[in-house]
């Protein structure tokens, strides 16, 4: 006997919550786009908490991560757009440069960075760079 489907509706299109920021592409706005990420996850925990407590800080370590490269390598502003998927938070962050992020080295004695792009790819379901004459798209989809 075939049962049937079961929908929920509450993730209809019209209820996903989403929300974009943009930033000038300064040192401070690192903190800026995590503040703002924090807020998003705030909202949607008051309608959909996490599966796993864990989840809320991956989302905000992979944010400051990819803001963080944003400023570092792209000259000028950027955007943060953070959406409510079926299963978990799709992050997309647009920098003005069309050069997709390539992992460097990590040698923690000598510092100098190198893990954020591991971290990335680590903490993420998937990672996908959209590259056009104005910029980059970086796409992650994080479990939530």
């Amino acid at each position: 006997m075939a049962s049937e489907p079961r929908w929920d509706k509450t993730l209809a299109s019209e209820a996903i919550p989403s929300r974009s920021t943009s930033f000038a592409g300064e040192p401070q706005n690192v903190t800026g786009a995590r503040l703002a990420a924090e807020q998003f996850l705030r909202d949607l925990a008051r309608t959909a908490r996490p599966a796993a407590p864990e989840y809320w800080d991956d989302i905000l370590l992979v944010v400051t991560e990819l803001a963080a490269n944003a400023v570092q390598y792209a000259p000028g502003p950027f955007a943060l757009r953070m959406r409510r998927t079926f299963d978990g938070v799709h992050v997309t962050v647009h920098d003005t440069s069309s050069t997709p992020p390539a992992p460097r080295p990590f040698d923690p004695r000598h510092g100098g960075g190198g893990i954020g792009w591991h971290l990335v790819h680590a903490l993420c379901d998937q990672v996908s760079v959209v590259t056009d004459d104005g910029g980059k798209d970086i796409h992650v989809f994080l479990p939530w």
